[in-house]
């Protein structure tokens, strides 16, 4: 009797923690409950007991670690689009810490930029990572530098970071925009590996302009939409979400607009779960001006209501230090002395947010900040 009331429970436990998820955050996912996941594990254990049955207990997350790494392959992807791809391997020749898809890696370059790139390899490649890259000439100097890596050249990278996990089971629906690809096609490749029902919009301005299209002409082309501005126009919310999946999930990688139509409209479909990751800056939404004084050298600039603090900081500091421009790597971190800062970042702990700001999403509550550059 015991052991069918655990089973109920365990039951009723389960069904609770899968549909309590905490509100989604800048990638579009959810958290579980942390203390329902370890009552969870505790019941777990406990019928493991009861009913004589082995208990697994939950991997351990996958630990991230800074590598000397060196560039072994680089390679045209998509000559339109100065597209470029590398791959990197250990300078001790040692295997790389295991990934999964929608992970990437933190580069750190030559000159100190640090920048984030998803993996586009293949997970079961132990010995190397790969990524690719899409020159932007007139952006902050990662890809131009990026580009400009030979093979041999050495860089520091920090990973692999998931912030876009992929759930390889039920269906789903996958869109890509142009080098969005990079972080959607490991997760296909997965889908097609176990099985799942899937469907993919992939869009771009022109097929000479989409990465990784070679590969995607080989795959079931009745799962298969490819979109380009050039002769379907603009997609919207219709044509990117026309195949979402009954109760499944929508996975959308791409630039901002694109996003931003996929998590308007999604709301009219039957999926039920969104998750997006971003390549670029999100819009500032709801901001006010203010300005921010430079301490160290008494320097005031003034931040619009549409831009961030980041973007006016560096008109007179181009060279302070900022990676994903979305609040959640940490990179741009600086202390406030003066002013309360609006905090718009999913990164700081509550004791960090005391004396610190992300500039890169966060604002001031105030007219003025006093910051520790």
């Amino acid at each position: 009797m015991g052991q069918r009331r655990f089973g109920r429970a365990m039951e009723a436990v389960r069904e609770y923690r899968a549909s309590r998820t905490i509100p989604e955050d800048l990638h579009g996912r959810g958290g579980m409950d942390e203390m329902l996941a370890q009552i969870t594990d505790g019941l777990d254990k406990m019928f493991a007991i009861l009913d004589h049955s082995e208990y697994k207990a939950r991997a351990a997350p996958v630990q991230v670690r800074t590598l000397d790494m060196v560039v072994s392959e680089k390679m045209a992807i998509c000559v339109d689009e100065n597209v470029v791809g590398l791959t990197f391997r250990r300078a001790d020749g040692a295997d790389v810490p295991p990934w999964r898809a929608g992970s990437h890696l933190d580069v750190e370059l030559p000159s100190g930029r640090r920048r984030q790139y998803s993996l586009c390899g293949d997970p079961r490649e132990t010995d190397a990572y790969s990524i690719a890259v899409r020159l932007v000439p007139d952006g902050g100097g990662g890809s131009v530098e990026m580009h400009a890596l030979e093979v041999g050249d050495r860089v520091s990278i920090t990973g692999p970071r998931n912030a876009f996990p992929f759930v390889a089971s039920g269906s789903a629906l996958f869109v890509a925009g142009g080098i969005g690809m990079t972080a959607i096609i490991p997760m296909i490749r997965k889908a097609r590996e176990v099985g799942m029902d899937w469907h993919l919009v992939y869009s771009g301005r022109t097929t000479e302009s989409m990465p990784f299209l070679d590969e995607v002409s080989t795959w079931e082309q009745d799962r298969v939409t490819v979109r380009t501005d050039a002769v379907d126009g603009l997609p919207g919310a219709a044509d990117l979400l026309r195949d979402a999946p009954d109760g499944g999930s929508v996975y959308c990688c791409g630039p901002p607009p694109m996003i931003a139509v996929v998590r308007e409209g999604i709301t009219a479909t039957s999926a039920t779960r969104l998750h997006y990751e971003r390549f670029s800056a999100p819009p500032v939404v709801a901001g006010e001006s203010f300005s921010v004084e430079l301490a160290r050298t008494g320097t005031v600039v003034d931040v619009a209501s549409d831009e961030t603090a980041l973007d006016a900081v560096r008109r007179v500091r181009p060279g302070v230090p900022y990676s994903c421009r979305q609040g959640f790597c940490g990179t741009c971190k600086v202390r406030v002395l003066a002013g309360v800062p609006e905090h718009r970042d999913r990164r700081l702990s509550d004791d960090e947010r005391a004396d610190h700001m992300l500039i890169c999403v966060s604002r001031s509550a105030g007219e003025q900040l006093t910051l520790d550059l």
